[in-house]
């Protein structure tokens, strides 16, 4: 029995006309990790509904049966060192993994998912075709404007793409730059008729998504996901995930919701809520009483984010009755000057009270997550997170208190995108581990050399391609990018520029042909405001 036979699917996919368009959707991780993933299977789905399409699916562990000649080889990228994978998966199926080199006998390659959303710009070159933000129209505008070219010749076919809303063709953008280590000075479309900015695709109904399959085989065994909420009404400064996804926006609880869940419990008894701000959901109480009834008393629940101050003794209590043991609110600082400058509407009471709610509910754990290297920040700052997690280990005593900590990386679309990450990071997470695991507080730092990797790929331009290249033989690790920057000196600006730089505003970003939700001008309003914290608050 393959990995596949294990599969419950929640639709009944089409059978493909004689003349279907052959699609590879492939997911550059191995399958585990990408049938967890909700973008992924909700594209899948979409495809595999059209009779006018025959999609095999593709893994690095595992496959369908793959077409002979296929005309489209999508990939869902969601983390940004799977673009290895990625390659690698190309020169497989012997396609060449720059787009220049590829001709009329190969599939047109395209891709979509939150890292090309954010900035296609360091993947542009290994990509034909590139889907900017949320796939539910996106992607049947991009199949329906392909089937209109199907036979024409490839730059054809990529011109007439360019023309889907959303739809981004690197090929017909012209970067060009202040010398081969220079800043970038123009980003300009080739033909008066394509696109400028790409204004990246919303989705605006009320029905988000839910899961297309269930099994056993995935990550989190068994998990039947639904989409409470998309973006965050919160807006702190640094958050992608906020800003990249703006509008907030909130399932429908009876024409949605509780259909979806319904769904799900007739397969599997484990469901996940997710968004990135789910109890921020208008009728979450609601949805709470629906989960507490009786006949859902096996129901295994999990919540993917709580907002600190919605953490009520109720909330805990269904949490715990649901096989939950422990909860993740993000607190980022114990600093009330650097939430003020992050714009985290927070108190210390507040934290405090989300852990007294907790054990009173029956939790066992409350993990908090923490960042350091935020812009501002101080070693004074440093000391107020201690501060808090001693206070909330002792105000609410016996409950197990973890500290996740990452490193403050820019990211694009952002008021942050246009600080570098602070070196002194790396000395503060050791900082913070030496005087939290004193105090028997688990903590939990993320790699700062990953975050030097995350902040380079994710102010990357175009000449970082060759980078990536290189460090596909050198592996992953901030040596081999170093070794990769070193052999191509004079080629491209140096690490420090993307990483460590602060850029300044006037400058033209790897992004600018990008139409996020904010304008630039909105998002420098922004940082603006942020700033004024820091001399309010010194």
């Amino acid at each position: 029995m393959t990995i596949f036979n294990s599969e419950r699917l929640l639709f009944t996919p089409a059978s493909p006309n004689t003349d279907a368009i052959p699609i590879i959707f492939a997911f550059p991780n191995e399958y585990s990790v990408g049938i967890t993933s909700l973008g992924y299977q909700i594209i899948w789905a979409t495809l595999a509904l059209r009779p006018d399409v025959e999609v095999s699916r593709l893994f690095t562990d595992i496959q369908e049966t793959l077409p002979r000649d296929p005309e489209l080889l999508g990939f869902s990228f969601s983390w940004e060192l799977d673009y290895v994978n990625l390659l690698n998966l190309l020169e497989n199926l012997n396609i060449p993994i720059r787009a220049e080199q590829r001709n009329h006998d190969h599939p047109l390659v395209f891709g979509g998912g939150p890292v090309l959303t954010a900035n296609p710009e360091p993947f542009a070159p290994f990509f034909d075709i590139i889907l900017l933000g949320d796939g539910e129209n996106l992607i049947d505008s991009f199949i329906d404007a392909y089937k209109d070219v199907r036979k024409a010749e490839r730059q054809t076919q990529l011109h007439h793409l360019a023309q889907v809303p959303g739809v981004y063709v690197p090929s017909l953008y012209e970067v060009n730059y202040g010398g081969l280590t220079g800043e970038i000075k123009s980003i300009k479309p080739l033909a008066s008729d394509i696109s400028f900015p790409v204004q990246k695709q919303t989705y605006r109904g009320n029905t988000l998504s839910a899961s297309t399959v269930v099994t056993e085989k995935a990550a989190w065994e068994n998990i039947y996901m639904v989409e409470v909420v998309r973006s965050c009404p919160e807006m702190c400064r640094f958050c992608l995930a906020s800003y990249l996804t703006l509008p907030f926006r909130t399932a429908s609880l009876e024409g949605s919701l509780i259909p979806a869940i319904e769904k799900g419990l007739k397969v599997t008894d484990r469901i996940g809520l997710l968004g990135a701000s789910v109890t921020q959901h208008p009728e979450f109480e609601t949805l709470l009483d629906y989960l507490a009834q009786p006949d859902y008393d096996q129901v295994r629940l999990s919540i993917a984010s709580v907002r600190t101050n919605t953490v009520t003794e109720k909330l805990a209590s269904i949490l715990a009755k649901r096989d939950t043991r422990s909860i993740t609110i993000a607190i980022e600082s114990g600093s009330e000057k650097i939430r003020k400058i992050i714009n985290k509407k927070l108190s210390n009471e507040e934290i405090i009270q989300a852990a007294i709610n907790a054990k009173a509910g029956g939790l066992k754990a409350i993990k908090f997550y923490g960042m350091v290297g935020i812009p501002a920040e101080e070693e004074t700052d440093i000391e107020q997170t201690v501060k808090i997690l001693q206070e909330v280990k002792k105000t609410a005593s016996g409950l197990r208190l973890t500290l996740g900590c990452s490193t403050f990386v820019p990211k694009s679309h952002t008021p942050f995108q246009w600080f570098g990450v602070n070196p002194e990071a790396k000395k503060r997470l050791k900082t913070l581990e030496k005087k939290l695991r004193s105090q028997g507080i688990d903590f939990r730092p993320e790699s700062y050399n990953w975050s030097v990797i995350q902040a380079l790929i994710s102010r990357g331009d175009r000449r970082l391609a060759q980078v990536l290249e290189l460090t596909r033989e050198y592996g992953d690790t901030v040596g081999s990018y170093k070794r990769a920057f070193k052999q191509l000196q004079g080629q491209l600006p140096d690490l420090d520029y993307y990483v460590h730089q602060n850029w300044s505003t006037e400058q033209v970003l790897p992004w600018s042909h990008i139409q996020a939700p904010l304008s630039e001008a909105t998002l420098i309003k922004h940082l603006q405001e942020a700033m004024s914290n820091v001399d309010a608050t010194v």
